[in-house]
């Protein structure tokens, strides 16, 4: 295993311990990274709470969301989540699967879309789309994404966009990086709960496109993410861990 293998698998532990700590992921939802040295396939970490992962739980699956090695541990059953997005978005880097409690409202309403309403959500632009299971494979599942059947119909709800909702169920967040996913899907849960907030308010004021648009003064988009990395790994008490390998060893 390479440096940059070891290290990257590294993050991944931190991205779990992180968005559990933060409650985006609970006992359930996951996180994972296309692999360093081989793009068609992707990191993510055996069944277990996020928020206790270690080094020793990252495993290794191909681009059709099966383990690419020895059998034994228990992956996700949703894995095929990522498989389908990293098949679709050569883009996408990383991959977030969460079921934040402050977006379930807003994938099942008929009326309202989770929003650009905060300057945290400019990328949700005019709204973000929801993905219905019931759609393509009819009302008789679990909602659970078991195939790549599931997967690639999912990821064609997500399209170019940073985030999808599935009905009743949670969210998809992709982005370029580790880092980059977590920070959308704080950014996600803030937005969701401001919307949510400001819904009791009465009429409020939209965002302009020219206010959503990229402005060329603010910093890139790595150097908010690389900030807001290091905020988070003193929060969930990950900065010792950095010199012991996130839970090497233990």
């Amino acid at each position: 295993m390479s440096a940059g293998d070891t290290e990257v698998r590294r993050e991944l532990v931190a991205a779990n311990r992180i968005l559990g700590h933060e409650g985006i992921l609970d006992a359930f939802g996951h996180v994972s990274v296309r692999h360093p040295g081989n793009p068609g396939h992707f990191l993510l970490c055996r069944a277990r709470s996020p928020e206790n992962v270690e080094l020793a739980d990252v495993l290794e699956f191909d681009g059709d969301g099966e383990l690419a090695g020895e059998a034994g541990p228990i992956p996700y059953v949703e894995r095929f989540i990522h498989a389908g997005v990293y098949e679709a978005r050569p883009d996408v880097t990383a991959v977030c699967h969460n079921h934040a409690i402050s977006i379930l409202p807003f994938s099942i309403s008929r009326s309202v879309r989770l929003r650009a309403t905060i300057n945290a959500s400019a990328m949700f632009g005019d709204g973000v789309p929801v993905w219905d299971i019931a759609a393509e494979f009819g009302d008789s599942t679990d909602m659970l994404v078991r195939n790549m059947a599931h997967g690639r119909s999912l990821a064609r709800a997500l399209g170019a966009g940073p985030v999808v909702l599935m009905r009743g169920h949670g969210s998809v967040v992709a982005g370029n990086g580790l880092r980059q996913v977590v920070s959308r899907c704080l950014d996600m849960d803030r937005s969701a709960t401001a919307q949510l907030a400001v819904a009791t308010l009465g009429a409020t004021r939209s965002f302009t496109a020219a206010e959503l648009a990229p402005h060329a003064d603010l910093p890139p988009g790595a150097t908010r993410d690389d900030r807001a990395w290091e905020y988070l790994l003193h929060r969930a008490g990950l900065d010792q861990d950095e010199e012991r390998g996130h839970g090497e060893g233990r």
